[in-house]
């Protein structure tokens, strides 16, 4: 038996926002759902099964394993804490270490650089104590990383098994201006009940991210399969075979074509010539219809399906001035193009959203970085009425 049979509490983080989706996704994989908190869902699993939550979870950020729970006030204590834990069964001495950590209403911390630096010595002393050398440290998150929660004198310490946070999919080489996170990307979809099997048209569509997020859920990819670097893989014990076995299901998992279609455009040629670029990246590109024009101009199939768009929220003194023309329009090209579809706009500006002039039949609350946004649903008939203010 190895660490990685080692069963724990395992909190996923995800977009505020989308922790009900994450707790839907941990469940439709078999694992329970012990709490939904303001950004996470807590799990149980052993460490081995954490390697198919990082490939599978499309909106999680991070799947944190819980290597120890206690109560410290001080530095000193914490130290004493961290250095008992048996880091030699978790950490090769001639590995690369990251610490990471939140502090929160402890008196005797300002600074959360020194409890990273407590954490750190009370590790690499003990290590070096044990084989006469330490493990490399640094800020870079590509090898173990630990993360310590503080709050008050309560304390928990984790094993980062992502290592490098799982938004990073990899894919998205060319960003462009203000791109929408992947995971709050394939969250807003998945909050839609899109399933991939209707049309998917994203005007707007920036580096490309809402697309491509779609594109994946479509043909059941799994988000993980892009990348080749986890924290898990830098424990000792790790065995390679057992992710490629798990990398080899998902590939036959996968569906080899479409039945519908995806269609992304952007005003900006270079923009839409990104997002091409990024589908490339993560091998879609060939189940993506791109194009660069007006977003009112974007090919429309008949046959319904879902169109999603990302304006601009006006954060900038003088652009929701100059954006309510923008919002309105939209409102305008669902009635007039759109009949049959389930419209949405993801917005951070609620007076902006007004000026869609669309009755929404769902106001689905998400955070960007710090904004608080909406997902607006409209049920796009021919008729639809306006909505009275």
């Amino acid at each position: 038996m190895t660490v990685f049979d080692t069963r724990s509490t395992v909190l996923v983080t995800c977009p505020r926002g989308a922790t009900s989706i994450c707790a839907d996704e941990l469940r439709a994989l078999g694992f329970p759902v012990l709490g939904e908190l303001a950004a996470a869902v807590e799990t149980e699993a052993t460490l081995r099964e954490c390697m198919r939550l990082n490939l599978y979870l499309r909106t999680a950020h991070r799947v944190q394993f819980v290597l120890k729970h206690f109560r410290a006030s001080n530095a000193d204590q914490l130290y004493s804490h961290i250095h008992a834990v048996e880091w030699e069964q978790w950490i090769s001495p001639d590995g690369y270490l990251s610490i990471g950590s939140h502090v929160v209403n402890n008196e005797s911390i300002r600074d959360t650089r020194f409890a990273n630096v407590r954490v750190k010595d009370a590790i690499v002393d003990r290590m070096r104590a044990k084989f006469g050398r330490r493990p490399d440290s640094g800020p870079d998150s590509t090898g173990i990383v630990v993360f310590l929660h503080w709050s008050g004198d309560d304390c928990t310490l984790y094993l980062d098994t992502s290592g490098e946070p799982l938004n990073r999919r990899g894919y998205r080489k060319i960003p462009c201006k203000a791109p929408m996170q992947e995971t709050l990307a394939a969250a807003t979809i998945l909050a839609s009940g899109w399933k991939g099997d209707t049309h998917f048209v994203n005007p707007m569509c920036g580096s490309g991210t809402l697309a491509i997020e779609a594109a994946l859920i479509a043909l059941n990819s799994a988000p993980g399969l892009m990348r080749d670097n986890y924290g898990f893989m830098h424990v000792p014990g790790y065995d390679p075979a057992d992710w490629d076995a798990l990398l080899d299901e998902a590939e036959a998992n996968e569906k080899g074509e479409l039945s519908i279609r995806i269609i992304a455009t952007d005003i900006d040629r270079p923009t839409a010539e990104a997002a091409y670029k990024n589908a490339k990246e993560a091998r879609v590109e060939q189940y993506i219809q791109f194009g660069a024009c007006d977003y009112a101009e974007t090919p429309v199939p008949e046959e319904g399906g879902m169109i999603i768009m990302n304006p601009p929220y006006g954060e900038r003194l003088g652009d929701k001035e100059q954006l309510g023309p923008l919002y309105s329009g939209i409102g305008d090209f669902f009635k007039k193009r759109c009949a049959g579809y389930m419209g949405y706009v993801f917005t951070g500006n609620p007076e902006l959203a007004k000026q869609v002039g669309l009755r929404t039949k769902r106001k689905i609350p998400f955070f960007s970085a710090k904004i608080e946004c909406r997902l607006l649903e409209y049920e796009l008939y021919g008729g639809t009425r306006k909505q009275k203010d």
